[in-house]
């Protein structure tokens, strides 16, 4: 008699390949770790700081004004859900660090709220990240991190910031909000880096 019964074939493959650990999704599932902040658009305002101190800011009008860009992208939270294909709307990091004089390596991301993250300035750049307003083609609404948010999308989840208001360029790395608390300080989904050590 053989061990494996005739017609078996073990599990079927998923259709698609995920990062290890993670699970499919058609939810968009609302995380936040405080109150959802509400921020007027003509209130809004984006800024990078140089290492040297030299500020750049951007309006809600500036920011329209600028290049847009329409991504299709899958998306990983460290809480182990994936959501696939999604369609962003928004300005490329690229386009808003081209006119800023640098030598920084890291970047401290700031958000309406408080909340912070740690990412390589290299993570910024070169079509990997955006500065979302429009999600699956209507505005990006506020638990969501509307009205704009950061979208790094090879990274997980909680390094695209919501409620975006700015990012520090740093010579140091400065660990965030989640960082701080245990988080791994880059989060590779591929890797499975979701807490410190891993």
């Amino acid at each position: 008699m053989g061990i494996v019964s005739p017609g078996f074939h073990g599990r079927a493959r998923p259709a698609v390949e995920l990062p290890p650990g993670q699970y499919l999704t058609d939810d968009f599932p609302v995380l936040s770790a405080g109150p959802t902040p509400r921020i007027a658009l003509q209130d809004w305002e984006f800024t990078i700081i140089a290492e040297t101190g030299e500020a750049h800011r951007w309006s809600w009008s500036d920011l329209l004004a600028l290049p847009t860009e329409m991504v299709t992208v899958d998306i990983h939270c460290v809480t182990r859900w994936s959501k696939l294909g999604t369609t962003w709307q928004g300005v490329s990091l690229d386009t808003l660090l081209a006119g800023v004089d640098s030598a920084a390596d890291y970047a401290l991301v700031q958000s309406y709220g408080g909340y912070t993250t740690n990412l390589p300035v290299a993570d910024l750049r070169a079509g990997q990240a955006w500065l979302a307003y429009r999600y699956e083609g209507a505005d990006l609404p506020p638990e969501h991190g509307g009205p704009v948010r950061l979208l790094v999308p090879h990274l997980y989840f909680w390094k695209s910031a919501k409620w975006v208001r700015g990012i520090e360029l740093k010579t140091a790395d400065e660990p965030g909000f989640w960082e701080t608390l245990g988080y791994h300080d880059y989060g590779d989904p591929w890797r499975e880096q979701r807490y410190q050590g891993d």
